[in-house]
């Protein structure tokens, strides 16, 4: 069976390849040595130049003299992921001429040096290696203070990584430079060296300097600052900046806005206040036409009708004779009045 035939060949390759190793560099293309921050991920990758018959590609790492299989691809099995590395080894590209992985997240227990081997058949596997190195570095910590003895600033640098990082500090303006510079180092037990640079710098205006941190061949980290020029003498023989003074501007700041909140408290204190005044206002005059609207003049029924009555009884005893219908007004005035009209 042609099948049975393959699996045999890979499984003999898989277990004694190692014996058939040779470091051909002419023959596979692979970078030598990958630079990986601390928690980035770490792409490796080879290539075979020449044509071979390939049957199985395997990633492994050297631990000392013991080396562990950590990946594979076939054909027949395709992409296989050792116990212990599916979290942290994946296949980017996966064939048998070309060959890519990377290593997520990385921390220095995964540095150290990997083999990628082509299995070929007759010739045996053909070994490619790479070697990660892992690094730390920290962003800089640039500060600059006064002199205590000169009319000179100090402008000091501090970076901390793995290995020992290489401070820089530079001038940005051309006709100045640093003199009196000092390094020191300091040693943390988890294997990290803090780095510090310090420098003097004499300027009559100010100026920006930088710091440049790294470590290996990685990229550099860089920081920016900028240093105050000296223009005017203190009391005790320092120069001091002649710039605006930070701390007036602030306290100036300061009080023009509490005197603009006092003037909207007032502002609307007044308004609340005028405005309970007219709503009191208002209230007041409501109240009046009320009590005007239901005032009445009330007389009383009985009286009326007995003036009414005496009035009738007087009239009749002096004119008999006269025959005058005599009717009462009372809706158009408060008192009654009789009147009298001739009949027709």
């Amino acid at each position: 069976m042609p099948h049975g035939k393959n699996l045999w060949l890979i499984l003999f390759l898989f277990t004694f390849g190692g014996a058939f190793q040779k470091d051909v560099a002419a023959v596979i293309q692979t970078q030598q040595t990958v630079l990986a921050a601390e928690g980035e991920d770490a792409p490796l990758s080879c290539q075979l130049l020449e044509t071979k018959e390939v049957h199985q590609v395997t990633w492994q790492k050297v631990f000392g003299n013991t080396k562990i299989n950590i990946c594979s691809y076939s054909e027949y099995y395709g992409q296989t992921v050792n116990p212990g590395f599916e979290k942290k080894v994946q296949f980017t590209e996966a064939g048998l001429k070309n060959s890519s992985i990377v290593i997520r997240k990385v921390t220095e227990q995964d540095e150290g040096c990997y083999l990628c081997l082509f299995n070929t058949f007759p010739d045996g596997a053909l070994t490619g290696t790479t070697c990660l190195k892992v690094y730390e570095l920290h962003e800089p910590i640039l500060d600059v203070s006064r002199s205590n003895v000169s009319a000179e600033s100090v402008v000091s640098c501090s970076a901390t990584g793995r290995p020992a990082p290489t401070v820089t500090l530079t001038v940005l303006q051309q006709n100045l430079s640093f003199s009196h510079y000092n390094s020191s180092s300091v040693t943390h037990s988890n294997g990290t060296v803090t780095v510090t640079t310090t420098a003097l710098l004499s300027a009559s205006s100010s100026t920006q300097v930088g710091c440049s941190v790294s470590v290996l061949s990685a990229a550099p980290r860089e920081k920016l600052i900028t240093v105050p020029g000296f223009t005017e003498t203190s009391d005790d023989g320092l120069v001091e900046d002649s710039g605006p003074d930070h701390s007036v501007i602030g306290w100036i700041v300061g009080v023009l806005a509490i005197g603009v909140l006092v003037a909207l408290l007032a502002i609307f204190w007044f308004r609340r206040k005028n405005q309970s005044r007219k709503h009191q206002k208002e209230k007041n005059s409501k109240e009046q036409i009320s009590v005007i609207q239901n005032e009445e003049i009330f007389v009383p029924q009985k009286n009326i009708e007995e003036q009414t009555s005496v009035l009738i009884n007087r009239q009749t005893s002096k004119s008999p004779t006269t025959k005058y219908p005599i009717t009462l007004d009372v809706e158009s005035s408060p008192h009654p009045i009789l009147t009298g009209k001739k009949s027709s």
